[in-house]
């Protein structure tokens, strides 16, 4: 072996399995897989942005223009994919909305990095200069960003229409927007500081299908979606003492597997009698605790429903476990585990309706907690659709009620920022300059594409939009109904600033991350040698990793 080192041939320390891409190659590999993610969520961004279906494995289908969804759902097998996908959910957990957003600026970032690399300048450059950039971008907007007053309802709703339009919910948006900051409002507390506190934990959304979406309502307090478990049972309870039970009210079953044999009738009945009275006890448990209704997470056997029905108690049983969560909190009650050891404390106090049109139960706390919004829709896709646009909508109505600062939407703020980069990138020495000045192209992705999805010629609106601030118009915007160039914080598109110092963050770290990458070592399969069957692809066909969606490279 030693003789044949001294040859120079070369030692091999990798399995055979194993695939390695260098240096140009694993650049070229990465930038493209993060290309294709970021292409492929691009035409959902904005207004009249479009949707994608998703049928997964099981044949299940998801009909959306959630960045975040789409990205999450999709058969993606590729390493450098699945860091962009990271950006679309840090997006979610931290702002609620702009996933798509954070998504395409990252893939523009990296598309323009793919220039100056080939104009030589080395990777440290270029990610310095998108750091320096990034810090300066989010000192800028909060220079931009207008301190409101929290208590401004018609901000707050111009703030949820604009989260909402262009998704499931933008046919209702004026109805849904109000039911959204009615919602917030019900769960702000403030701190001993004099800060806004939302506390989504207290907001429940349930779901129902058959009825439109203007239909959709909020109520104080939670929702069962269940039938009393016997037809003799009360339906409603006024000033009820309500037990939340998470035990079965059925005949204790062994351990183990036990036979029991019976010699004679007598035996047998003595044995049923036993479970009879076991079952008894426990409902004379509930009677002495002094409940009107029990909401049990588990089963309730037949014989035990027709005693409590006998003690005039309601009784539903498989209730949800988040639901009986939440009536914790709206009734303010403690989740009864082992029912001999409960006390009165245990139990909570509040009304208990019945909506027998919708079938539903409406439970209110003395002095609730919660608050349920119920959203209505026609088909299961439509409400599911609904839900994701309501839930975006809650968290930035919720993060600007917290944080107090908004910024004009439609591209404004982007192209705001690019030019003041511009200027910036002036201060900057060396090569880095370069790629300040790329990460202020990027951002001007977000204008381009809103006017491209709405059918408008996105150089024009470009231009235009930089003569507006060249001009000093901070404020102007792309408006894709108008198809003009105006104050968007006047037309009531509003957005929380943020959401965007987050999508801003977040794209360039993982643009910086995708570019710190020079050596790609894989245990197994890099999907390099598909490249001459599929079309694009990263070299070698590196897209074709991207598990059902192969060859994704090629929508660039």
């Amino acid at each position: 072996m030693s003789q044949r080192m001294q040859q120079g041939q070369p030692m091999i320390v990798m399995s055979e399995d194993s695939q390695r891409v260098k240096d140009k190659d694993a650049q070229d590999y990465n930038i493209s897989a993060a290309r294709a993610v970021a292409e492929s969520v691009r035409s959902t961004l904005g207004p009249k942005g479009m949707d994608k279906m998703l049928v997964d494995s099981m044949g299940s289908v998801t009909i959306t223009n959630d960045g975040v969804t789409i990205l999450e759902e999709m058969d993606i097998d590729n390493p450098t994919a699945e860091m962009i996908i990271e950006v679309a959910e840090t997006q979610e957990d931290e702002a609620g909305d702009g996933t798509t957003t954070a998504v395409a600026i990252a893939g523009e970032l990296l598309k323009n990095a793919e220039d100056l690399l080939e104009q030589e300048i080395h990777p440290t450059a270029i990610i310095k200069g998108f750091h320096l950039a990034g810090e300066q971008a989010r000192t800028e907007i909060d220079d931009i960003a207008t301190e409101v007053d929290t208590d401004d309802e018609e901000l707050l709703r111009s703030v949820a229409e604009t989260s909402m339009t262009g998704k499931g919910a933008e046919v209702n948006k004026e109805h849904l927007s109000q039911l959204i900051v009615d919602a917030i409002r019900a769960v702000t507390v403030e701190s001993d500081d004099g800060e806004n506190v939302v506390d989504l934990e207290f907001l429940n959304i349930e779901t129902q299908t058959g009825r439109g979406a203007g239909e959709s309502d909020l109520l104080e307090g939670g929702i069962v979606d269940k039938d009393p478990v016997h037809d003799n049972m009360p339906v409603e309870a006024e000033d009820a003492n309500i037990l939340l039970l998470n035990q079965p009210i059925e005949v204790d079953e062994t351990d183990v597997d036990t036979e029991v044999s019976v010699t004679d009738p007598d035996q047998l009945q003595q044995f049923l009698d036993r479970e009879e009275q076991q079952l008894k006890d426990k409902v004379d448990r509930i009677v002495d605790l002094g409940a009107d209704v029990v909401f049990c997470q588990k089963g309730i056997d037949d014989l035990a429903q027709h005693y409590l029905a006998k003690e005039g108690i309601l009784a539903v049983r498989r209730a949800k476990k988040s639901d009986l969560e939440f009536l914790k909190e709206v009734v303010d009650a403690s989740i009864v585990s082992d029912l001999p050891s409960a006390s009165e404390d245990d139990l909570g106090h509040g009304d208990v309706t019945r909506d027998e049109e919708d079938e539903l139960f409406y439970v209110e706390g003395d002095d609730a907690h919660g608050v349920t919004l119920l959203l209505r829709g026609s088909t299961d896709h439509v409400v599911d659709e609904l839900e994701r646009g309501v839930n975006d909508a809650l968290d930035v109505v919720a993060q600007t009620v917290s944080d107090g600062r908004v910024l004009a939407g439609g591209g404004a703020i982007e192209v705001e920022l690019a030019s003041r980069l511009r200027d910036y990138a002036d201060s900057v020495s060396g090569r880095e300059q370069l790629a300040v000045e790329a990460f202020a192209d990027s951002l001007e992705l977000v204008p381009r594409v809103l006017a491209e999805n709405a059918g408008l010629d996105s150089i024009d609106t470009l231009v235009d939009l930089r003569a507006a601030h060249d001009e000093g118009d901070v404020r102007a915007g792309l408006n894709v109904f108008s198809n003009s160039v105006e104050d968007t914080f006047e037309a009531g598109v509003v957005e929380p600033a943020h959401a965007k110092e987050q999508a801003v963050t977040s794209a360039s770290e993982a643009a910086n991350l995708v570019l710190k990458i020079d050596d790609i070592i894989s245990a197994g399969d890099l999907s390099t040698d598909k490249g001459d069957d599929e079309e694009g692809g990263a070299p070698g066909g590196g897209m074709g990793g991207m598990g059902g969606m192969g060859g994704m490279g090629g929508a660039m």
